[in-house]
């Protein structure tokens, strides 16, 4: 039988083997070693571009922020911008519709009047008395003042409803929905008062006087 020489020699106190050596920070020289010049420029230059690296990708993302922001300020703009152009647009075509309403209203009232006062132009004119004779003289001269009183009613409510007519000029409505203002009778004198009590009460004259002058005809005949 052959005899080995590590037969004689006990394992456990065999000396375990060296570790094995870490590497430096730098990563590249060997243990234990400083790096050299051209190591730590190397790190250098590759920190610098990493740092640049990141500096570009923080313009991009701030960009990229600032523009979203503008997006939305933007949206925002047109948000509150359509809201008082609505509210704006809403109460500008009211305002405008009420107001062609009332002007169309008086624009009729005023068609209605300007045929009144033709109508009582031509009655009027129409009143001549040359053409009166003996017989007729008494009845045609009643005839004549009912139409002058007719036609003194007639410009007597037309002077009432459009104050131009006495050269004043009419007054802007603040609010086109409001209401026309009644007229201030106590700053009226007796002459409008009793223009006024005319303008309203001349259909019952106007019978009464024709009444008068039915009578006077037929007193005159007997």
């Amino acid at each position: 039988m052959r005899i080995d020489g590590t037969d004689f020699v006990d394992t456990d106190l065999r000396p375990s083997p060296a570790p094995a050596p870490r590497p430096t920070p730098g990563g590249s020289g060997p243990a234990g070693r400083a790096p050299t010049r051209e190591e730590l420029d190397s790190q250098l230059t590759a920190t610098q571009q990493e740092l640049t690296r990141l500096r570009e990708a923080q313009e991009q993302l701030e960009r990229a922020k600032a523009a979203v922001e503008e997006m939305r300020r933007r949206r925002s703009e047109f948000h509150t911008g359509r809201e008082e152009m609505l509210q704006g647009l809403i109460r500008g075509v009211g305002l405008l519709e009420q107001a062609e309403h009332n002007l169309r209203r008086d624009a009729q009232q005023m068609s209605r009047t300007l045929e009144g006062l033709r109508s009582a132009l031509t009655q009027v004119q129409t009143l001549n008395e040359q053409t009166w004779t003996d017989t007729s003289w008494e009845t045609e001269l009643s005839r004549g003042l009912a139409t002058i009183e007719n036609a003194r009613m007639e410009y007597s409510q037309a002077r009432l409803a459009w104050p131009i007519l006495d050269g004043k000029a009419p007054a802007a409505a603040a609010d086109p929905g409001a209401p026309a203002a009644a007229p201030n009778l106590a700053g009226m004198g007796m002459g409008q008062l009793a223009r006024l009590g005319l303008a309203f009460n001349w259909p019952i004259l106007v019978l009464g006087i024709g009444i008068i002058a039915l009578a006077v005809v037929l007193a005159v005949k007997r």
